[in-house]
């Protein structure tokens, strides 16, 4: 198999993490800050992916240059890089990598052309999905092969982000957002393919079209599976409602493997804005994280025990967010049970957005 690393370089540069321990809710073990340099803007795992092989964890994400503006505060004028870092330690320290995700010279391939079907089931397994491509590592991210096309499904394009569950050796299932028929963003929707990566079928649209005259979105979905065949899934959702703008996290149960949708009326939250993350932790509960950019702006997290039925009340991960540009988390689970929260923050001592963890304890939650 050939990786694109072979004809490039991959960078690879330690950063000390700052780790702030005490003075937490009993919950929270640690704050860790992963990269954080003035001047930069480091943000959007959710966007990006993590992965972890018991305690090495791999997060995406895209670092540029800060910019005081309106909306995220990312320089659009100057270049940005998609990076990851890396732990050994379960999210005690971490190496900050540059990876080249595509040959400039060398355009997204048709997946039919795969040599052979991928093995989703092999150990070192990882997938990336973006806008209308996916990427796959057999490495744990060191290298990438890719990226392939995605069929766009009668729309103008798609919204991907990385959220997908693996189901067999050769199937996949991905949840993805795709832009409305007039081409704004966007209406989630569930994909499979059960040929290792060559195709891919549209299995179920997740909730309505959002409509084009209040400029709804309903966008990056995060799942987990449930009940063997069954899938909950958390949509953030925006839009203008009676003049008003809103944002809000909305939950979607499939009983059918994704085939068809019913809106839940539990988790509804209106956090301002961002979206959530499911995991599935070993002891058979979901916890869910997300950002909160309403003052005080941080992370927060609920946990349910009953297959996302009902969840525990509220949990406050960080609230010392400085504004409200923050957020995207993901979360995996360590072997000695703990979660790491990644997502990207801000304070008012410095006007970057850095990227951090927040190390938790889900044992310390009552449901």
């Amino acid at each position: 198999m050939r990786f694109l690393s072979l004809l490039f370089l991959v960078l690879t540069t330690v950063f000390p993490p700052v780790v702030v321990r005490g003075g937490h809710p009993r919950h929270v073990t640690a704050h860790v800050n992963i990269y954080r340099e003035p001047g930069r803007f480091a943000g959007w795992p959710a966007n990006n992916g993590i992965w972890v092989w018991e305690d090495e964890i791999v997060v995406g994400f895209i670092l540029g240059y800060h910019k005081e503006q309106p909306g995220h505060t990312i320089d659009g004028s100057r270049p940005a890089s998609r990076m990851q870092a890396r732990s050994h330690d379960g999210g005690e320290t971490w190496e900050i990598e540059e990876t080249v995700l595509v040959d400039p010279e060398e355009k997204a391939r048709d997946a039919a052309g795969l040599p052979d079907p991928i093995d989703f089931t092999a150990p070192n397994f990882a997938a990336r999905l973006m806008h209308e491509r996916f990427w796959y590592s057999q490495d744990r991210c060191h290298t990438w092969e890719g990226p392939f096309t995605l069929p766009v499904f009668g729309r103008p394009g798609l919204l991907a982000r990385t959220d997908y569950l693996v189901e067999g050796r050769h199937r996949l299932t991905a949840f993805i957002a795709a832009q409305k028929e007039k081409g704004d963003e966007g209406q989630p929707l569930c994909i499979r393919t059960t040929d290792g990566g060559r195709t891919w079928n549209l299995v179920g649209w997740i909730g309505q079209q959002p409509p084009d005259e209040n400029y709804g979105y309903a966008i990056m979905p995060a799942t987990v599976a449930i009940n063997g065949g069954s899938y909950l899934s958390i949509i953030r959702r925006g839009g203008v409602f009676d003049g008003k703008k809103r944002w809000w996290l909305e939950s979607f149960l499939s009983p059918d493997s994704g085939h068809s949708w019913y809106m839940l009326a539990q988790p509804a939250i209106d956090n301002g804005g961002n979206p959530a993350t499911l995991t599935r932790l070993r002891d058979g509960r979901i916890a869910m994280a997300y950002g909160w950019r309403k003052a005080p702006f941080g992370i927060r997290s609920k946990i349910s025990a009953d297959e996302g039925q009902t969840w525990s009340t509220e949990l406050i991960l960080r609230a010392d967010g400085g504004h409200w540009d923050l957020g995207y988390p993901r979360t995996v689970q360590r072997t000695d049970g703990q979660l790491v929260t990644v997502y990207y923050c801000n304070d008012h001592a410095q006007p970057e957005r850095y990227l951090a963890a927040t190390i938790w304890d889900p044992k310390q939650v009552s449901d």
